[in-house]
């Protein structure tokens, strides 16, 4: 099962964080937020089912699919029976466990600072990505 939300970049974008990466409804980005990689997201939280909520919170692995044009990022992470995926405006990913509602999965195998410094380049310059939750 998958979902796939759409979200641009920004002039602010550094992914830098080291333990998170963070996509937002919200139309603006300070230079502060070093683990948000996309903005204006057209879904969020609120816009997945029931069962899609349910495959989340039981899944072993989750797959995110991070694609700028021509370059594609994978992450892998787990879900977790107490994820709430409740929030109006943010998704995270996580390399802890911690989990509030803006918790997409934990123990993910990246953050904003592994990403693929050329994928960053391109959504500081305002691309277009694209963000595939895929749970198996």
């Amino acid at each position: 099962m998958e979902f796939i939300i759409k979200a641009k970049g920004h002039k602010n974008v550094s992914a830098t964080h080291k333990t998170t990466l963070e996509i937002t409804k919200e139309n603006c980005l300070t230079p502060t937020g070093h683990c948000i990689i996309g903005i204006n997201a057209n879904k969020s939280m609120d816009d997945f089912s029931e069962e899609f909520k349910e495959k989340l919170r039981n899944a072993k692995k989750i797959i995110v699919e991070i694609e700028v044009e021509d370059l594609k990022e994978v992450i892998v992470g787990e879900g977790h029976k107490d994820l709430i995926l409740n929030h109006p405006t943010d998704m995270v990913i996580r390399k802890s466990d911690y989990i509030c509602p803006r918790t997409l999965m934990i123990n993910a195998n990246k953050s904003a600072k592994d990403i693929n410094r050329e994928i960053v380049k391109k959504l500081k310059n305002g691309a277009n990505l694209t963000f595939k939750i895929i749970v198996e």
